[in-house]
């Protein structure tokens, strides 16, 4: 009898056993499921470290930049509505123009608009979903690379009015103005459409992006893979647009200056002079704004001053480029003029009322 009841006992102990053994793996595939989905979700939610705004100058930054972007948004815009709504600004040059000020637009409401959330919003808090990072990096390569584009056309359109006058009828055509307006957001979108995937099909290991927005470098230094062909594309892409502008500029101004010299017509040259210094001042504030930035990423005791300059590169060019051609525009000059002189006869009116 001893024997058997033995034999009961080691059974029932034995699958006490298992019944605890599986309970335990039971929860430890719980916990690891909910373990690996925190993790994602982790890996999958991002800090941006952004500017250092003190409580005390959150108000007054908030208020320039929003400000800032108010201005940016009026004048870029308002162009493009006078121009449209305006015949006889139906010239080449005003409607590639068009191109610039749409393309400021998009640039500031990339990164405006985030910024303006994040000043009130402590360091630590300041969380972005990758996906929105991406579509932030690649919008805001894309505002730049369509900005060198775009002048790079303009800068084509002045050698033909000045160097071709007679033939500029008959090449700047309506479907030559729109051929190479879809050139410059074309090109823009392929290239930097590479630029991101290169970089969106790495894995994370990191989570902090150590910039005030989203951009191709903040996303491949999240990986801790090999970013060889980031950076050789990256670099391949961004001297190649800038040298392939600063060329056909550089190319374009000589022709032109050669051509004033021989002509040695006053009125004539002082209109030229006029058209290109416009174009030339919003190509070098650009073409300054782009370098400082690339020079800083050399330094990076100098982060703060880089990140500053990140943003001044999509807050200056977009306010100046608007103030630069809005004040060549002579109908764009009258309407100021008649707007403050409605504001001033109203003013004297309420005075002589009162």
């Amino acid at each position: 009898m001893r024997p058997r009841r033995r034999s009961r006992d080691i059974s029932v102990s034995s699958s006490r056993v298992w019944r605890h053994t599986h309970r335990c793996c039971d929860h430890v595939t719980r916990a690891a499921a909910l373990l690996m989905e925190n993790i994602t979700v982790g890996v999958d939610i991002l800090l941006l470290e952004g500017l250092r705004v003190t409580p005390q100058s959150s108000v007054p930054a908030f208020v320039l930049l929003l400000l800032i972007y108010v201005f940016i948004m009026v004048s870029n815009l308002g162009l493009v509505l006078l121009i449209a709504t305006e015949r006889s600004l139906h010239q080449p040059m005003y409607l590639l123009f068009c191109n610039m000020s749409v393309n400021d637009a998009f640039g500031a409401s990339t990164v405006i608009p985030h910024l303006l959330m994040d000043v009130f919003t402590p360091l630590t808090q300041r969380y972005v979903h990758y996906h929105q990072c991406v579509v932030q990096a690649f919008c805001a390569h894309f505002h730049g690379a369509t900005s060198h584009n775009v002048l790079t056309i303009m800068a084509f359109d002045r050698y033909v009015a000045i160097c071709k006058p007679l033939r500029y009828a008959a090449i700047m055509s309506n479907r030559m103005v729109a051929a190479l307006s879809a050139w410059a957001w074309a090109a823009a979108l392929l290239m930097v459409a590479a630029l991101v995937a290169l970089s969106a099909r790495l894995s994370r290991c990191r989570h902090i992006i150590r910039n005030p927005f989203c951009d191709n470098a903040s996303l491949f230094k999240l990986s801790c893979e090999n970013v060889l062909i980031n950076h050789v594309y990256g670099l391949g892409a961004a001297a190649s647009t800038m040298a392939c502008s600063l060329s056909a500029v550089t190319l374009t101004y000589l022709r032109i200056a050669t051509v004033c010299l021989s002509r040695r017509d006053a009125t004539l040259n002082g209109r030229a002079l006029q058209t290109c210094a416009s174009h030339l001042a919003v190509y070098v504030i650009l073409l300054l704004s782009g370098n400082v930035i690339l020079i800083l990423h050399r330094f990076p005791q100098l982060s703060q001053h880089r990140k500053l300059a990140s943003v001044l590169f999509h807050v200056v060019p977009p306010a100046m480029n608007a103030v630069i051609y809005g004040l060549q525009i002579k109908v764009v000059r009258e309407k100021i003029v008649v707007i403050f002189s409605k504001k001033k006869s109203q003013n004297g009116a309420e005075k002589r009322a009162s």
